[in-house]
């Protein structure tokens, strides 16, 4: 049997090989468009209509999601063939669906019948989003449009492709090797040994850098020699950009994507793509969201122009820097924090041993939830692969998820969760769900653990965040089940309140241990760690503001004749107060809104950054009561119960008010990042 055809369990990835694509894609879609033909003739009901469709579509959803996972994870040049070779009937079919009136017309039939006063909540949020898809999709539009709005969507999802792999081909493309070592002073005794492993697989003698995260960051942060920072910067900050190869630069792939969605926008009556970007969303309207960065930016901006005013002061005197450039900011940074905090985050990483930071963070699921996270066996993609179950205190399975930590080619940057499979109720039984974590953590080096930055563990915990909105649903409609059908303003909630965590002693102190003596955390260091815990946070901030302020307006009320870039330079006159060189490319490796979900949706980063400190409140106002201090499982289990267990069956403020009993405020987050 074809792998991908094999949905009795969990995802066979030993079996799985490019050749076995195209003929499970090929059939599933055959075997879609004829049972949607058979569907446009049934009676109009739940269990006639929808719950095959469900059934159909979530067989496709979980085919292509493992080709999708492993093109992400472990790209190769043949499966990247097949993959752009079967992405445009993906989307192609999805279009279809998207503006099938025949379907249109049976979900509203069904909106209006009798049996919709019956539904549970969670079926009838289902079919409301259905109605409004489909909206959203081109259902309504003439007959003569639709074509051209499907290859919209197909352009779109080609486009969108191209710029993850042209940005994933750039930072592969780039590396340096080092044969004199006094280059590569002030670096870490862990990096310096990561690199010459680097240089030892390639075969070669001396140090070998690239621009993945765990050799771009030491080198901007610990390493005295300004001309290799700035080398390396340059090149990062320029990926996929016309400074490199041709082929390679995504300045034009930029244009197309916005001309095509603000064209599909206006085909659905909508003055920009922000409009609808925003139509599934918690925030109201682009200027909802615009007033709100607006505000947070003027709280912020005092905050931001002290830092980088300490930042330059410190650089003049401590460092012999009088103008410090965008190459030198991590750096100098790094000397303030020592300086002031006396400790480096390099000392701070020392402790947390991968191992030991994952068994604090299963403490804190089990503590909260009263959960058992247990290692558990599947079929792997790669060896650094783990796998675990979740199980409830009578042994029962929760969920299921795959540990991704560690770079390396093959796979796409930074750190995100995906679903592998989705809690529902079949006919037999309840299928349970399964998720991925990925991550581009720095590989084990010198046959010592894996270390992690502290920052990386907050991401650990983020994305552990996103799997647990997933995993502990009690949803048993696919539709809303997990994270499916939670507004995407909201989805990042669950995610930022697992950083909190990371913040507290009584959960640091169970992940330390010295990699070399084997010492827990000193408390008297953490207390150091939390004394900084704000360092720069006005600077950081801005960032955010920055970003989000760019993804807005590029969305919303890009003026004629604009470029990108053009439009992110005149916001970082109004916002930033670090200007980076005129040579920085950003948008051209801002995959975020080109390549991913959150295209006129960044901002949900620092809105759902709202709810989430806010609900994190509850667990501090109810710490001094408990023995356990934050960790508290009464609160952990209102937490679930009312939020995670939720999934996308009711509108997330309404989960956030029966969680904390009232309306979120600004104050928690303003609070968190010292600037109350």
């Amino acid at each position: 049997m074809n792998p991908l055809l094999d949905f009795s369990g969990l995802p066979r990835y030993a079996d799985i090989r490019p050749e076995h694509v195209s003929p499970a894609i090929d059939q599933l879609l055959a075997e879609n468009r004829a049972l949607v033909q058979h569907q446009l003739n049934v009676a109009a009901t739940w269990d006639d209509f929808v719950a095959p469709m469900d059934d159909a579509n979530e067989r496709l959803s979980r085919a292509w999601g493992q080709v999708s996972h492993l093109h992400s994870v472990l790209d190769s040049p043949e499966l990247r063939e097949v993959y752009n070779e079967n992405l445009p009937k993906i989307t192609q079919y999805y279009a279809e669906l998207g503006q099938h009136e025949g379907l249109f017309k049976q979900y509203k039939a069904l909106a209006a019948a009798p049996e919709f006063a019956n539904l549970s909540t969670a079926r009838k949020k289902i079919i409301d989003n259905e109605v409004r898809d489909f909206r959203l999709g081109g259902a309504d539009l003439p007959d003569a449009e639709k074509p051209r709005f499907m290859a919209i969507q197909e352009e779109l999802a080609k486009h969108s492709a191209k710029f993850e792999e042209n940005l994933l081909d750039a930072t592969r493309a780039w590396s340096k090797f080092i044969d004199d070592e006094a280059e590569l002073a002030g670096l870490p005794d862990d990096a310096r040994a990561m690199f010459k492993e680097m240089a030892e697989a390639d075969g070669k003698t001396g140090w070998k850098l690239n621009l993945q995260a765990p050799s771009f960051m030491p080198v901007v942060q610990y390493c005295d020699n300004r001309a290799l920072r700035e080398e390396m910067y340059r090149a990062y900050t320029t990926r996929a950009s016309e400074f490199g190869p041709a082929e390679l630069d995504n300045t034009t792939l930029i244009s197309s994507i916005l001309e095509l969605r603000q064209e599909a926008a206006k085909m659905l009556g909508f003055d920009s793509y922000a409009q609808v970007s925003l139509e599934p969303k918690m925030a109201e309207s682009p200027a909802v969201v615009l007033d709100f960065m607006n505000e947070l930016g003027q709280r912020a901006k005092p905050y931001g122009e002290r830092d980088v005013a300490e930042l330059r002061e410190f650089a003049a005197k401590e460092v012999g820097l009088n103008d410090p450039q965008a190459w030198d900011m991590g750096y100098v940074s790094e000397k303030l924090r020592e300086a002031r905090y006396a400790f480096s985050e390099n000392e701070v990483k020392q402790y947390f041993q991968e191992p030991k930071v994952l068994a604090g963070l299963f403490r804190v699921i089990e503590t909260l939830y009263g959960l058992a996270i247990v290692p558990d066996v599947a079929p792997l993609w790669h060896e650094d692969v783990q796998f675990y179950a979740i199980n409830d205190p009578a042994g029962n399975r929760v969920g299921q998820f795959y540990l991704d930590l560690h770079a390396r080619d093959t796979k796409r940057g930074g750190a995100w969760m995906d679903d592998a499979i989705t809690r529902r109720q079949t006919e037999s039984g309840i299928q349970t769900p399964v998720a991925y974590l990925n991550c581009n953590f720095t590989r084990p080096v010198g046959g010592k653990p894996a270390l992690l930055t502290h920052d990386e563990v907050i991401t650990l915990f983020h994305e552990f965040g996103h799997g647990l909105h997933h995993l502990m649903t009690r949803v048993e409609d696919l539709g809303v089940s997990g994270i499916s059908g939670v507004e995407w303003d909201a989805v990042e909630l669950p995610s930022q309140f697992m950083e909190n965590f990371c913040w507290e002693w009584d959960v640091v102190k169970h992940m330390t241990a010295h990699v070399d003596s084997g010492e827990p955390l000193p408390k008297e260091l953490f207390d150091k760690m939390l004394a900084a815990k704000n360092f720069q946070a006005g600077m950081q901030t801005l960032r955010q503001i920055e970003f989000s302020l760019f993804d807005m307006h590029l969305h919303h009320d890009l003026a004629a004749g604009q470029t990108a870039l053009q439009l992110l330079n005149a916001i970082r006159e109004q916002i930033a107060v670090v200007i980076p060189p005129d040579y920085n490319r950003f948008p051209n490796n801002f995959s975020h809104i080109f390549a991913g979900g959150y295209a006129a949706g960044y901002y949900s980063y620092k809105w759902a950054e709202v709810l989430s400190a806010d609900a994190y409140g509850l667990f501090e106002e109810e710490a001094g009561s408990h023995v356990g201090g934050v960790l508290n499982p009464e609160v952990g289990h209102r937490f679930w119960s009312e939020i995670l267990a939720q999934g996308g069956s009711r509108p997330a403020i309404e989960s956030f008010k029966a969680f904390r009993g009232r309306e979120p405020t600004i104050d928690a987050l303003l609070r968190h990042n010292g600037m109350a």
